[in-house]
């Protein structure tokens, strides 16, 4: 089978396309023919191993000090159940899945991969029915990170929400989901990208390019750092009394509600995966370089069987 894999830290180039054999699942595994997958922030900052630095030490002994330890990046992913291990019991051959790769060994820039049926730090489950593969790859980190903050937040109908970075894949999400619960949306974007923050269900868009957004004479119940790139004492001078400032930057948990939550909202085209552009599994060094950018919008999907 084709994979992406990379040996070494380092710029885009450091990932190689190789065939290597195709896994045969363990007892309680399931073997997927990956269909999509996806370069998130997380896979970029696997790659150059770039960590702040209170962080950088604690990250390397985790990925891998001198080298990576996980070979094969690529968070979230699609695809098809072609064989299972003799324990499996949720799932049948042929079915349509989606989920994370989360500590896990392996990931999903390959054109096949073992997943476990279940483990504690992942998820999978079945796949939205109204999404094709390469929406439902770019669903579960952005959507699931989106649900865990806002309702650390504990969001409530008729609140304000300011949303930082809105047109991430974060984002992107935390407007659609704010909006289904009934919540008024300000979102915080660059200037090419106020129409589609707007469409997504942004009430009102502020330019950061423009404006500070700590100048605003709104006051909010919650201020969401999609990108981690503003901090609390900013966002108190926007913030009610009791306002809530959730981050990014804080470890956030998958699970399983979260990730049956999303899959119910796109079901019910209440949230739809906004994808910027979409590649393949042998342009995923221009697909790194895109992301490296900075000028994603939503998600970058990557597809790989069609």
């Amino acid at each position: 089978m084709k994979a992406v894999v990379y040996s070494k830290y380092g710029a885009p180039e450091v990932l190689q396309l190789k065939e290597l054999d195709k896994p045969v699942p363990k007892p309680n595994e399931i073997l997927v023919k990956v269909f999509a997958t996806s370069v998130t922030s997380g896979d970029v900052r696997l790659r150059a191993s770039d960590f702040p630095p209170l962080f950088w030490l604690p990250a390397r002994l985790i990925f891998g000090l001198f080298r990576p330890k996980k070979q094969i990046l690529g968070h979230e992913w699609s695809g098809v159940i072609e064989q299972l291990g003799s324990k499996v019991s949720k799932f049948k051959i042929g079915d349509e899945v989606f989920g994370t790769t989360t500590m896990l060994k392996t990931g999903a820039y390959a054109e096949y991969m073992c997943i476990p049926e279940h483990w504690s730090q992942g998820v999978v489950t079945k796949k939205p029915k109204q999404l094709s593969h390469k929406e439902a790859a770019v669903l579960p980190i952005g959507s699931m990170t989106a649900l865990f903050l806002l309702q650390k937040a504990n969001i409530q109908r008729d609140q304000k929400v300011l949303i930082y970075g809105a047109s991430g894949s974060v984002g992107s999400y935390a407007v659609q989901i704010a909006n289904y619960f009934g919540i008024r949306v300000t979102g915080v974007c660059s200037t090419r990208n106020i129409e589609m923050v707007e469409q997504l269900g942004a009430e009102t868009v502020i330019d950061y390019k423009k404006q500070d957004y700590t100048q605003s004479p709104e006051r909010y119940n919650i201020v969401f750092d999609t990108v981690g790139k503003t901090s609390k004492s900013a966002a108190k001078k926007v913030l009610k009394d009791n306002g809530k400032f959730v981050t990014t930057k804080i470890l956030t948990k998958e699970s399983k509600e979260l990730l049956l939550q999303a899959r119910q909202l796109a079901e019910t085209e209440k949230i739809k995966p906004f994808i910027d552009k979409e590649y393949s599994l042998e342009n995923m060094v221009e697909t790194h370089r895109y992301v490296d950018s900075g000028r994603k919008r939503g998600n970058v999907s990557v597809v790989i069987h069609h």
